[in-house]
């Protein structure tokens, strides 16, 4: 018997349904059954200061808060499973590669500090003392020390881990009674009639010695965004494109796009071995911040993540469980109702 079904097993509605079952809920998730949804290609960034961008305060906010809580999710999925989602809390580099780029680095850091983010700035020499492989071209960055990194991977692992035989292979393509959570990612429009369209990433996987990078490296590259975030295995994760497109197709132009940035930042990653190239698709929203609450009845959502899945995902959980419990919605979850979109 089910007191909750949740339709997603990607990392939002698998959260959802383990801190449900946390509070003496007996959950159903229903999976699709394939790694094809967003956080398979997610490099894991828990960067809410590092890619705080203007006008989205209310996002940003949900952002710090979520990050807050990522230290305690995964020590509790290790605690719980013995799996060890690879939760790294050294902080990020934030780098700009020309003058132009340091200018336009420049206003987002300024906007940083002006809403008491942590954000400290340094010299190009200071930069490469942190990490020694980045390119002597730099012109400017900062540290932002309150930014980590999870693996996706590995959380989704160690989440369907803990839900077990709670997790159940199948595409639903109507909804089930209620109550039911809705986080079907790009899939929760056709279930719902909510705004959430694909948009695609493509995501490059590097392989080399470990060490080459210490820190998650965001960087603004002439003219260019990019950012590298690198595993204890050697592995280096480089992404991301973004396109109006739900096509899965690998072209050579997005490939170069991201290695010449890549390798401008970094000029020791072009010895590194490309290991892998994943597109997936975002599930995006028109403000691109994500639906969450009670939809209708006895109906939630948890969708349209957009970039911010992964780092969402603890503060998601906690507040859509709570509301399904207790009926009463928690003042986060305001700037992020559906019903904005009326």
């Amino acid at each position: 018997m089910t007191d909750l079904t949740v339709v997603g097993g990607g990392i939002i509605g698998l959260a959802v349904a383990w801190r449900c079952r946390q509070r003496g809920m007996r959950v159903t998730v229903h999976d699709g059954g394939a790694d094809d949804a967003a956080w398979y290609a997610a490099a894991g960034m828990l960067a809410p200061v590092a890619e705080a961008a203007f006008g989205q305060e209310a996002l940003t906010a949900l952002g710090i808060e979520s990050a807050s809580r990522w230290p305690g999710f995964a020590a509790e999925l290790r605690e719980e499973t013995g799996l060890d989602v690879g939760f790294d809390p050294r902080g990020s580099l934030a780098v700009a590669l020309t003058g132009d780029d340091l200018a336009e680095a420049q206003r987002l850091w300024a906007y940083r500090e002006e809403h008491d983010l942590k954000v400290r700035r340094l010299l190009p020499s200071a930069v490469r003392d942190l990490e020694p492989a980045l390119s002597p071209r730099l012109r400017g960055g900062a540290y932002v020390p309150d930014d980590c990194q999870v693996d996706p991977r590995r959380v989704v692992a160690a989440l369907r881990a803990a839900l077990g035989e709670a997790v159940v292979p199948g595409k639903v393509t109507e909804l089930p009674p209620g109550p039911v959570v809705v986080a079907a990612g790009t899939g929760t429009a056709a279930l719902t009639g909510l705004p959430v369209r694909p948009v695609k990433g493509l995501v490059l996987r590097l392989r080399g010695e470990p060490g080459v990078l210490r820190h998650v490296v965001v960087a603004y590259a002439d003219g260019r965004h990019v950012y590298l975030v690198p595993r204890s295995d050697g592995e280096v994760v480089v992404g991301a494109t973004q396109e109006e497109r739900a096509d899965f197709a690998v072209t050579a132009g997005a490939v170069l796009e991201l290695l010449r940035a890549a390798t401008d930042v970094v000029p020791e990653l072009g010895e590194l071995t490309l290991r892998e190239t994943v597109v997936r698709h975002r599930p995006s929203t028109p403000d691109n911040a994500p639906l969450l609450g009670r939809l209708r009845d006895d109906i939630f959502v948890a969708a349209g993540h957009h970039r911010n899945g992964v780092l969402l995902a603890p503060v998601t959980a906690d507040l859509i469980a709570d509301l399904v419990l207790t009926g009463r919605p928690d003042p986060l979850l305001e700037a992020f109702a559906s019903g904005r979109f009326a």
